[in-house]
């Protein structure tokens, strides 16, 4: 299997409740499609470089490690991030053996 990390940025002021649901949602999403997640933990409000990302300098950073023999669920994961607004930006990143 191989080993990817997930790390996601959702905008600041999403309420608790709706960042969880986001969370349990996009994690369930991975497993849904074949992957298994092994972590899934908050990093916490950082600043988001020097740009703002629609008009946000913060963000709640959020980091996946997930376990996978294929693509699918990580095409699905990166498709689905691109269109939900709460999530302002992703990255998938393939671990070395």
């Amino acid at each position: 299997m191989a080993k990817y990390e997930i790390l996601y940025i959702i905008r600041p002021n999403i309420e608790e409740e709706a960042k969880n649901a986001l969370v349990a949602r996009f994690d369930s999403i991975l497993t849904d499609n074949g992957a298994t997640v092994v972590e899934s933990k908050d990093w916490g409000k950082n600043v988001v470089l020097h740009t703002k990302i629609q008009d946000f300098r913060e963000g709640l950073y959020h980091v996946v490690n997930v376990e996978s023999d294929n693509d699918f669920a990580l095409n699905e994961f990166d498709r689905l991030s691109k269109i939900n607004g709460d999530i302002l930006r992703h990255m998938i990143v393939k671990l070395d053996a």
